[in-house]
């Protein structure tokens, strides 16, 4: 029996967005949000490329090379520590490349871009009802919290929702 080879997981680079924004719409999907407008892989390009990007993203290849999974992080500013942090946005992994070890490297591939950044915590959300998530995220050492997110939209007029 041969030992799986050992995952790979990269830096996404400007040709990998077409596959990029695939497992984002597969994300939607399996986390049954609403669809997002088109052109999402020409909206992220110029923050995942930039010369000082804000936004990172690391991919997961399977066995074949083919990217079967990514990691979304952005630099955010926690008010109450005084102090910046790694907020990981999505790891997502296509449903027939779980189970490999790919989103194990792809957790700690974001820990050692925490690392790189001079980041000492990675925080990120899971829906409450993705029990797999979170059993993968306990047995990784990760700590929950329970929090509500909820999102305002902010129309150009300046009115909010009342």
């Amino acid at each position: 029996m041969n030992p799986e080879p050992a995952p790979v997981v990269r830096p996404a680079r400007p040709e990998d967005l077409p596959r990029l924004a695939e497992l984002v719409r597969e994300h939607i999907a399996y986390e049954k949000s609403a669809s997002r407008p088109p052109g999402l892989a020409e909206r992220l390009a110029p923050h995942l490329f930039a010369p000082e990007p804000r936004a990172w993203v690391l991919l997961a290849e399977d066995p074949s090379g083919r990217v079967a999974g990514y990691a979304a992080c952005t630099a955010e500013f926690s008010f109450w520590d005084a102090r910046h942090y790694l907020h990981m946005d999505c790891l997502y992994l296509a449903e027939e490349a779980r189970g490999h070890g790919l989103g194990a490297a792809l957790l700690d591939a974001v820990a050692a871009l925490a690392r790189d950044l001079d980041l000492t915590e990675v925080q990120w959300q899971t829906p409450d009802w993705n029990e797999g998530a979170r059993r993968f995220y306990d047995r990784r050492g990760a700590r929950g919290t329970p929090k509500q997110r909820y999102t305002l939209p902010v129309p150009p007029d300046g009115t909010t929702a009342r």
